[in-house]
């Protein structure tokens, strides 16, 4: 059955989209936009946690965000590729859903799949209007489809936003959504290996990142995205 979305979320892992963009895409349900999120593996690979375990965070967090749709293409945590099996299952959930706004993984990451989930999409994204690939799976994925936008979000290593996202607000929501992922963050009871987010700063890091990037938009916190081309403008009172 199709499910068209406004906003479709891409990346590599789950909580990858929380993580760089939940403010945004809990704002973006607030204001009535039905949004979906597609993680491309399970994370298997993760210090911590396990496949089944981060699916079930995945779709706590889902709940708390008020996503239409959640689904996960077990390309392969780690060892995924921007190949031809890889495209054609990325081209079929975007023709599936027919978003306007792609958002995925930063271009360029600590992780290495953040910067190969982001190119894989973006190609996706191209190819995915052109009539003659066939995904080879069910007829609503044959129909041609290309996103309008494509926002990047800022994840680990600082990149200069394109845009922000005011989201104030929703900054409790966020950190709500982010506690589903229980398995990934601090646990001072814990015997699993630490990683770079599991520290017990990892969240004041998040807000102190979300305060620069609001401080050069005069608000108090914000999500940075870069975009995958330029943005057109109909009046010089489109941006604020």
């Amino acid at each position: 059955m199709e499910k068209q979305l406004d906003i479709l979320c891409i990346a590599a892992h789950p909580d990858d989209v929380e993580i760089g963009a939940g403010g945004s895409v809990i704002k973006s349900v607030k204001q009535g936009f039905r949004v979906g999120i597609v993680d491309l593996t399970l994370g298997e690979f993760g210090s911590r946690g396990n496949a089944e375990l981060r699916r079930k965070e995945a779709t706590a967090a889902s709940a708390v965000m008020g996503l239409e749709v959640r689904e996960n293409l077990d390309l392969g945590d780690c060892f995924f590729r921007n190949d031809r099996a890889s495209l054609l299952k990325v081209i079929g959930v975007i023709r599936k859903y027919r978003p306007a706004v792609i958002l995925t993984n930063a271009p360029e990451d600590r992780h290495p799949d953040h910067g190969r989930a982001s190119q894989l999409v973006k190609d996706a994204c191209f190819y995915s209007g052109l009539p003659r690939i066939e995904t080879g799976s069910s007829q609503l994925e044959h129909r041609p489809w290309r996103p309008n936008h494509i926002y990047q979000f800022v994840q680990d290593h600082y990149l200069h936003p394109d845009v922000v996202m005011d989201v104030t607000a929703e900054w409790p929501q966020k950190i709500e959504a982010l506690r589903c992922f229980a398995s990934q963050f601090y646990d001072p009871a814990s015997t699993e290996p630490e990683t770079p987010i599991s520290g017990k700063g990892f969240f004041d890091f998040l807000q102190a990142r979300a305060a620069d990037m609001g401080r050069i938009a005069k608000v108090d916190l914000a999500e940075g995205f870069v975009l995958a081309g330029i943005p057109r403008i109909d009046n010089f009172f489109s941006l604020f």
